[in-house]
């Protein structure tokens, strides 16, 4: 069995503001195998690094008289939000932006570096990734929301990779919690490994817009026959660490996912590996404040002894030091 590779969840965002340059070359230096963007659009066709199409939440846009007029609320794979939306700006705008903590109650460290960083574009995460060795598994945020847009995100990536090593040398990885943009970017002549990330509720908007009350969820997706089709088309899944912990008989164990998908040929990953009681389960918490970390060494064992393809992690070094 291969050993687990070690994903830098948008850098070592455990550290530093999610996305950052310093998140990503740190994650190198803490021992990461890659690291994830989380890709989304501009209006003039900019693929940005950031964790949603909603820019309030990561940047100073809030701060921006200039652009107080853009904010909006729309409907989204389903769900209103309300804020400042990457495709409302163009590149040049974005570029005036200053990167924040996402989580700010929760890593108070992350936030003492607000403001001390710009946004990152694909191109630029590509380039830190070439100095650094860090392979990239790239996710494509909202596709079908921003297909609607004219702006495909399949034929985004595809123009950024074009004429480099990226478009067909392994250290690719793509991602999404819909199907068929991944299968579009190997259409385009992109040869990165495709990864089906699989929510533990809720359906795939490019299911919904196709078969609407009938498409099937997540869940079922995780159904024996189901998992046995997706091995035909993608090379893993990515599933929220919760499913692969199982409570049926009253103690939480793991759960079957792992041994099933690799039955059929199928990696599977699991996200995000962090150490806040925030993000534990109930029974590896410790205490009852949020941001205290909790009992991360047992959960992530319990993980590390699934024979995992790769995990997500905010903090690499954790990780390391857990296979020490």
């Amino acid at each position: 069995m291969q050993p687990t590779r070690l994903i830098a969840h948008r850098g070592a965002s455990g550290w530093a503001p999610e996305h950052t340059e310093t998140a990503v070359r740190l994650a190198a230096r803490l021992g990461a195998d890659a690291v994830e963007p989380d890709l989304v659009a501009t209006r003039d066709g900019v693929l940005v690094v950031r964790h949603d199409s909603e820019l309030g939440s990561t940047t100073d846009i809030a701060d921006r008289p200039e652009l107080a007029d853009r904010r909006r609320t729309q409907t989204i794979d389903g769900e209103e939000v309300a804020g400042w939306f990457v495709e409302d700006c163009t590149w040049a705008e974005v570029a005036t932006l200053r990167a924040r903590e996402r989580l700010p109650r929760l890593r108070p460290l992350g936030a003492l570096r607000d403001g001390r960083e710009g946004v990152l574009r694909f191109t630029d995460l590509l380039a830190i990734a070439d100095e650094t060795g860090l392979d990239v598994v790239a996710e494509l945020k909202h596709a079908s929301h921003h297909a609607a847009l004219g702006l495909p995100l399949d034929a985004l990536l595809a123009d950024a990779v074009a004429g480099t090593h990226w478009a067909g040398d392994g250290r690719l990885t793509v991602e999404s919690f819909e199907e068929a943009v991944l299968h579009e970017v190997r259409d385009r002549g992109v040869e990165a490994r495709l990864v089906y990330l699989m929510g533990e509720g809720g359906t795939a908007a490019d299911l919904v817009g196709r078969d609407g009350a009938s498409a099937p969820t997540y869940a079922e997706q995780r159904g024996d026959a189901s998992l046995a089709e997706l091995a035909r088309r993608v090379d893993a899944i990515s599933v929220d660490k919760a499913v692969l912990f199982d409570r049926s008989d009253g103690a939480l164990r793991a759960s079957d996912l792992v041994e099933r998908a690799r039955a059929v040929g199928l990696g599977t990953i699991a996200w995000t590996l962090r150490p806040e009681n925030a993000f534990l389960e109930p029974e590896h918490r410790l205490g009852e404040h949020p941001a205290a970390w909790g009992d991360w060494t047992t959960e992530w064992r319990m993980l590390a002894s699934l024979g995992l393809e790769a995990v997500f992690a905010d903090h690499p070094d954790l990780w390391r030091r857990l296979e020490a």
